[in-house]
């Protein structure tokens, strides 16, 4: 792990997943702050200080929110309209009391890739240290550690093929952080708990063939998802593409599709063998629009017409043509029924 992150073995922890490497990542932090353990800074410059964006993974969203119930402050930076984070931005929240800075490496539902090496250097010229939520990039873009500026990363296995339940955060050497599981001196004294020794080899082995494989694996499912969205945007009518054009992720096809209503339309490609969601796989069973839509200024109305396509290195050409017909003649029967409702009404 530790050569595949370009770090000393010292600075791996395992984890249960990102969502827990996310929440030792804030609150340990967060913490050591208050415990007076933070170089250079001391409770008495403020309460401490975390900015975050409005875009980030739920782990990091409600880490922060309860770090505000404890007398922390939270700055959350807008997006723009393709769910980028300015980086000046960044250093125009920076306080003395700022203690960490995180912003994902790239988002999991509109595929946005942020330039975290640019916010890093801002966050350490502030006297911050930065935090990437790097779960969905672990596959896809090169993740050493250094070369992003990260004092700490957050990975999942599942997310490269591994096991699911086994994760990483890595944390570089002499950054402040309070344990946030205690029970055990395990991973340093830094996560106590048994260690997961079948899932971190999985998601060792998985990782470092996936680092290996990147750009090879990368440009074949750019390749699938570039069909993909050409041909939606071609063959259906209000299909509008989500996250930025060309800084996206390889695998990444999120649509908003006027005119329909993306629950039912999930329901008709899951009956026709097409896997689909319409937001965050870890927010299923939620009616309300993605957050993340909504940061980036999505109208309520489009975005229950949400959809989120994949690509991976099992797919085949075929299957991106038959998933492409399926979709759409989903699209041309919601919006028949939808019609044919408004005309009876």
């Amino acid at each position: 792990m530790a050569s595949v992150l370009g770090c000393r073995p010292r600075e791996v922890v395992f984890t249960s997943g990102g969502t827990e490497s996310d929440n030792l990542a804030l609150k340990g932090v967060a913490w050591a702050y208050r415990r007076g353990l933070y170089p250079g800074k001391k409770p008495a410059d403020g309460p401490g200080h975390i900015v975050i964006s409005a875009i980030e993974h739920h782990a990091i969203l409600h880490s922060a929110e309860e770090l505000e119930h404890h007398g922390f402050e939270v700055t959350v930076l807008p997006v723009d309209r393709f769910g980028m984070v300015d980086p000046d931005a960044v250093g125009r929240a920076l306080r003395p009391d700022t203690v960490l800075v995180s912003i994902m490496y790239a988002n999991n539902e509109i595929g946005t890739i942020q330039p975290v090496r640019e916010i890093s250097d801002i966050a350490h010229a502030g006297g911050a240290l930065f935090h990437t939520d790097a779960v969905q990039a672990g596959g896809l873009l090169p993740i050493n550690a250094e070369k992003l500026g990260a004092d700490l990363l957050s990975l999942s296995a599942h997310k490269f093929y591994g096991p699911k339940g086994v994760g990483v955060l890595y944390i570089k050497a002499n950054t402040p952080l309070l344990p946030q599981q205690h029970g055990g001196s395990q991973e340093s004294r830094r996560r106590a708990s048994t260690e997961n020794v079948p899932g971190i080899v999985g998601l060792a082995t998985a990782l470092t063939r996936a680092q290996q494989n990147v750009e090879s694996e990368g440009a074949y499912v750019r390749g699938l998802r570039d069909r993909l969205i050409t041909s939606i945007i071609e063959r259906i009518p209000d299909a509008h593409l989500m996250g930025h054009p060309q800084q996206r992720l390889a695998n990444n096809a999120n649509f908003c599709i006027e005119g329909v209503e993306g629950e039912t339309m999930l329901l008709k490609l899951d009956m026709r063998g097409v896997g689909a969601s319409s937001g965050a796989a870890c927010a299923s069973g939620s009616t309300e629009p993605s957050h993340v839509l909504r940061a980036i200024g999505v109208p309520r109305e489009l975005a229950q017409g949400s959809l989120r396509l994949t690509t991976g290195i099992d797919n085949t050409p075929e299957d991106i043509e038959y998933a492409l017909q399926v979709l759409e003649d989903c699209v041309s029967e919601l919006r028949a029924t939808e019609t044919a409702e408004t005309a009876v009404g």
